[in-house]
């Protein structure tokens, strides 16, 4: 006992004596790691943006009549075309990543490589691998021109060469919020007598939400975004298939105060339309008050 008692009092004059206001805190972070971390890759991104601000708000006077028309031309493609492409992959990649999800598919692995495969090629490579499947002379095309329907250089394919680059980066997501889902709710459900479909419909796209809402925002943006594959497989034809990145690289060897203006213009739009889109995505009615009323979902 007296030899416990002397080890206890030899830690304590070991201890460490500093008040404890003066002591560092042991989670505190200083303000160079801080400044490292946070604040200088976040200039990094926000700089440019500045600068071509700061460029484009002088420029956007000076533009001429014709070049606003041709800048309009090349937004409505643009909305329109990546509408549709969101649509198509909505519509086609969400059984896909359901399926690949929750079922146990032969060959899942390679599968899932050739989904992934058009984020890692090369835009100009998904253009000419597009081009040699529906173009007029393509595997497919040549059969489509034969029944007098051609794909490249027209709309059709601005649409195709953006469901082409963005569609595996929805599955993706997709195929993550799924395979998150309980089974127990699902199978509850449908012991209560819910049908395949109204557990779907009511069970697993809700639980999902959050992963869908990121894969739509995420494909969107990446169609909007499109250029090498369109420009190889769809061209740059104004009003057809020049949408708003092939009109600034158009204007950029012409102009570069135009193509500064219109940069600018195509950074407010894709920021405006992504938080809409994410504000519709993630907002639901509410069930307390009206149907026309819209609450925030959580």
């Amino acid at each position: 006992m007296q030899s416990e008692a002397t080890s206890r009092r030899v830690l304590n004059a070991d201890a460490d004596t500093t008040p404890a206001r003066e002591r560092p805190r042991p989670g505190r972070i200083s303000s160079a790691v801080i400044v490292f971390a946070v604040v200088l890759p976040l200039l990094f991104l926000v700089l440019p943006l500045v600068a071509l601000f700061a460029e484009a708000v002088p420029a956007l006077d000076d533009l001429s009549p014709q070049t606003r028309e041709t800048l309009w031309q090349a937004l409505r493609v643009s909305l329109i075309t990546t509408g549709l492409s969101l649509l198509l992959i909505i519509g086609f990649g969400t059984p896909v990543a359901y399926i690949l999800a929750r079922r146990q598919v032969p060959a899942s692995r390679l599968i899932n490589a050739l989904i992934d495969l058009p984020i890692v090629l090369p835009p100009s490579v998904a253009g000419i691998a597009l081009l040699m499947a529906f173009g007029r002379r393509g595997l497919v095309g040549s059969w489509l021109n034969d029944l007098g329907i051609t794909i490249g250089f027209t709309t059709t394919a601005v649409v195709l060469a953006q469901c082409f680059v963005a569609a595996p980066l929805y599955i993706r997501a997709a195929k993550v919020g799924f395979g998150e889902v309980e089974r127990e709710v699902e199978d509850a459900a449908a012991v209560d007598g819910a049908t395949p479909a109204t557990v779907f419909r009511t069970i697993t796209l809700p639980l999902a939400r959050s992963s869908l809402v990121a894969g739509v925002v995420l494909a969107w943006a990446r169609a909007l975004g499109e250029f090498g594959a369109t420009i190889m497989f769809a061209g740059s034809l104004q009003g057809v298939t020049q949408t708003l990145p092939l009109a600034i690289y158009e204007q950029f060897a012409v102009n570069l105060d135009t193509a500064i203006a219109m940069g600018a213009l195509f950074v407010v739009v894709s920021a405006v339309l992504l938080v809409f889109l994410k504000l519709v995505l993630t907002w639901q009615p509410s069930r307390r008050t009206s149907g026309f009323l819209f609450a925030r979902s959580t």
